[in-house]
C-alpha cells in the first residue's frame, strides 16, 4: 500500500476544511487542516487584513510539503486543506513526492463573498477575498487535480471528487 496526499484547494470559504473532513472520513485517512500549519506571523497578518506574499507562504508551503512526504513515506494516507493557489505553491508541494493530488473547489466571487460574510471569528476577513481570487491560477494541464464546482451539498461534492480520482487511478 502507498501512502498519498490530498490537498484540498481553492480560495477562502470554498470549503477546504468540510469538503477535507468528509474526504478523510470516507477514505479513511487523517485530515489537517493547513491554517493549523502557518507561522503565528502569518496568522497575526491575515488577522489585520494583510494578504500573505509569497515570501510568507514559503515556510508554510514547506509544511505541508514535509507532512505530504511523512505520509507518503509511512503509507497512510492524509488530506490536507490549503489554498494553494499558484501552480509554484502546487509544484513546490509535489517537489519530492509521489502521491499528490489535488481538489479544487470552484466557486463564484458572488457565492465565496456570502459565505465569507456569514464567518463569524474567523481570521479570514471579507477585504481578503480579492486578494484571494487575483492570486488564483486555477489548475490547468497539471498533473492529478480534480475540479468539482462547490455549489453542490458536502456529500456530492466528495462524491464527485472521488469519482475523479478513481477515473485518474488514484
Amino acid at each position: 500500500m502507498t501512502g498519498k496526499c490530498i490537498i484540498v484547494m481553492g480560495v477562502c470559504a470554498c470549503g477546504k476544511s468540510s469538503v477535507g473532513e468528509l474526504l478523510a472520513k470516507v477514505m479513511n485517512a487523517t485530515f489537517v487542516d493547513g491554517d493549523d500549519l502557518h507561522p503565528q506571523a502569518n496568522i497575526e497578518k491575515m488577522a489585520q487584513g494583510e494578504p500573505l506574499d509569497d515570501a510568507d507562504r514559503a515556510p508554510w508551503l514547506s509544511r505541508i510539503r514535509d507532512l505530504a512526504f511523512e505520509f507518503e513515506t509511512q503509507h497512510k494516507t492524509v488530506i490536507i486543506g490549503c489554498s494553494a493557489l499558484k501552480q509554484s505553491y502546487r509544484d513546490q508541494i509535489r517537489k519530492g513526492n509521489q502521491q499528490v493530488g489535488f481538489l479544487y473547489l470552484k466557486g463564484s466571487y458572488e457565492l465565496i463573498l456570502a459565505r465569507i460574510m456569514a464567518r463569524k471569528g474567523h481570521f479570514m476577513k471579507q477585504n481578503m477575498v480579492d486578494s484571494q481570487f487575483a492570486t488564483l491560477e486555477e489548475p490547468t494541464n497539471e498533473p492529478l487535480v480534480v475540479t468539482v464546482d462547490i455549489d453542490a451539498s458536502i456529500t456530492d461534492i466528495v462524491q464527485q471528487a472521488l469519482a475523479q480520482f478513481r477515473a485518474q487511478g488514484f
